[in-house]
């Protein structure tokens, strides 16, 4: 006998650009979306019952009606939106969550000032949230960054690690250190602005990140943790994840020349992966 145990539908890339054109000048985001929906669709599966079925591409044309709808001025609000009306209209939904990357576009600096209709897109790292309720539940929300690309060229060191027959890597006192960082933080509480709270997170991890003495990227990503929940108060835990950009040492001696820590190959394949988790 088989049966059907966790199950979940929803809509994927639902891409979306929403601009507010105010007198003085426009505001401009741009969203992926994701859906899922959990609930009572068993039938659909093992009997080809669409009853309980909502269309993935009703799901679509929700987030663009809710976007027309909407006063959210941030990512995490607008996700809360969506996943409250999902909810309220689909009585056969147990939960709802929806995922949500926003690319980093910034008014343009045109003559010193920022441009009121015009914008340049930076990055390449996106703004990311996720916001899941059940039905009888509260809303969880967890924001983050992804594909952070961030570089310090001293102040990084590896030594004393485990040496053995294929042990070929060098140790340094003074390395270049990059990542493509990526972090996630739940709250507990909510925060009152979640832009003021995503600005001193970021401002903690970098700042961490600069000024930090690393003896590995394991430590310097505790201390990133560490400062972001010291700086937020609304941050209940944060996940960090730091894969190495290795930039590597060039041997120039073959053509005479001396390299004093200076010509690296830049590449991230293969690359090294630290992942933690740091709570309260």
């Amino acid at each position: 006998m088989t049966h059907l145990s966790t199950n979940r539908y929803g809509k994927s890339r639902v891409r979306v650009m929403k601009v507010v054109r105010r007198e003085t000048h426009h505001a401009m985001k741009e969203w992926n979306v994701r859906v899922l929906l959990h609930g009572d669709f068993e039938t659909c599966f093992t009997d080809g019952d669409n009853s309980n079925i909502l269309p993935t591409d009703t799901m679509k044309n929700t987030v663009y009606y809710l976007a027309r709808e909407s006063q959210a001025a941030t990512l995490e609000e607008f996700a809360t939106e969506l996943v409250e009306y999902l909810l309220a209209n689909n009585p056969q939904v147990t939960k709802a969550s929806v995922e949500i990357e926003e690319k980093n576009w910034k008014q343009a600096q045109i003559d010193g000032a920022p441009h009121a209709t015009t914008y340049q897109l930076c990055g390449p790292e996106v703004q990311t949230t996720e916001v899941i309720r059940e039905r009888d539940g509260a809303v969880t929300v967890t924001s983050g960054i992804d594909g952070l690309v961030i570089l310090k060229t001293t102040n990084s060191a590896f030594t004393g690690y485990i040496k053995d027959k294929l042990t070929t890597l060098p140790e340094s006192t003074d390395r270049i250190f990059a990542t493509r960082a990526t972090a996630t933080w739940d709250y507990s509480p909510i925060p009152s602005s979640y832009e003021a709270v995503r600005a001193a997170a970021l401002t903690a991890l970098m700042k961490t990140f600069a000024d930090h003495n690393s003896l590995s990227v394991q430590h310097t990503l505790y201390d990133i943790g560490a400062a972001m929940l010291a700086t937020v108060p609304e941050m209940s835990r944060v996940k960090l994840t730091l894969p190495n950009i290795h930039c590597l040492l060039v041997d120039l001696n073959r053509f005479g020349q001396q390299n004093p820590n200076q010509i690296f190959v830049p590449t991230d394949e293969p690359s090294g992966y630290i992942e933690a988790v740091i709570e309260r």
